[in-house]
């Protein structure tokens, strides 16, 4: 599962939408961090209340945990898109750099932030649900289905947010949303598309959980996914002069 939205980007380029503000660093890795661990939240959250309600229907289950986590991906970005750009996501900030839209010296606060806040978010989860603060996960999601799973997750995941912020940005939030929600249902994995939340959901042995065993072919698939995607975009929508990143 994934996120992101919109990168911190110059005043040259007038024409987007939810351009995030100068702010400090600090405010920006804070919103970061805020945010990612919002989304956790309410992916553990959902998948409990989710599981606990559905009377042992997986798929009324995933249902559940479906639409919470996509209308939370669509209110975060919104609200933490013109602070940080709403990564939520290393893969996402590391090809915004690659792409020129941050600064290479603030891609490793945004990735501690995501990845603390995502673990804080597991926690908030649990401790809503009165389970255990951290538990490592026994769901097992190995093999190499679940491996291109999440390739073509992340793929789509950043294809979308390339060919927004050329085309309209504004609607970022939800291509996202809508993205997210639709490959939780079309991919074997359920789409985590994120390395922080696949880190954060190693540590939760609930409905949306990872074995820790599982997480690092995870994180490999997300990372080339998001590699494929830039370097796909890169040729289908090459930059256009003038919009480098500031920060």
């Amino acid at each position: 599962m994934a996120v992101s939205a919109l990168p911190v980007r110059s005043k040259r380029a007038p024409d987007r939408a939810l351009e995030p503000r100068a702010d400090s660093l600090a405010r920006r890795v804070a919103a970061e961090a805020l945010g990612t661990a919002f989304l956790l939240a309410a992916v553990v959250g959902s998948g409990i209340m989710g599981e606990r309600l559905a009377a042992g229907n997986t798929a009324v289950a995933l249902l559940a945990n479906t639409l919470a986590t996509a209308a939370a991906l669509v209110v975060l970005i919104l609200m933490f898109g013109p602070l940080s750009g709403a990564h939520f996501n290393p893969a996402v900030t590391l090809v915004m750099a690659v792409r020129r839209e941050v600064r290479w010296r603030v891609v490793p606060a945004y990735l501690a932030a995501q990845v603390a806040g995502a673990v804080l978010g597991v926690a908030a989860a649990h401790l809503m649900f009165e389970a255990p603060l951290f538990a490592f996960s026994t769901h097992v999601r190995s093999g190499a289905a679940q491996m291109f799973s999440e390739f073509v997750a992340t793929f789509g995941l950043i294809a979308v947010i390339i060919a927004c912020l050329r085309h309209k940005a504004e609607a970022i939030p939800y291509a996202v949303g809508c993205y997210i929600g639709a490959a939780y249902w079309f991919t074997a994995s359920t789409s985590f598309a994120n390395p922080a939340v696949t880190i954060a959901r190693s540590l939760t042995n609930t409905f949306s959980g990872i074995r820790p065993q599982d997480a690092p072919g995870f994180i490999l698939a997300q990372l080339l996914g998001a590699a494929a995607a830039a370097a796909v975009f890169a040729w289908l929508l090459p930059s256009r002069t003038g919009e480098a990143g500031h920060g």
